[in-house]
């Protein structure tokens, strides 16, 4: 089953400020994971989150794309079958899970 994928408005003009070539490659991944977006723990390709640097980011999930020096921080609805990206971003000094720990308080996620 794949999972229906949503974005945050802020995730997507996220996506937007990428160069083309590293939103493909992005839209990508997403496309792979959303196949089985549950914890690794669970059989899936998610890498769960927890208190990074003081941001309580618990049952959130991050993509990370190496080479490319993006993470993408999502949540499984798990009723509704949803994988809501929050944030798309470098993870230059962790402040990516800061925004996601912010939008995640603005949205109630």
């Amino acid at each position: 089953m794949t999972w229906s994928i949503e974005f945050l408005e802020e995730a997507k003009k996220d996506l937007k400020k990428l160069d083309h070539s590293v939103q493909l490659q992005v839209l990508k991944g997403i496309r792979k994971v959303a196949q089985n977006p549950l914890p690794v723990q669970e059989g899936g390709y998610g890498k769960p989150l927890g208190n990074k640097t003081g941001t309580n980011l618990t049952n959130l999930l991050k993509i990370k794309f190496r080479d490319l020096g993006i993470r993408v921080v999502y949540k499984t609805m798990r009723v509704d079958g949803i994988m809501k990206i929050i944030v798309i971003s470098a993870r230059s000094d962790e402040q990516v899970y800061k925004e996601a720990g912010r939008r995640r308080e603005k949205h109630d996620i």
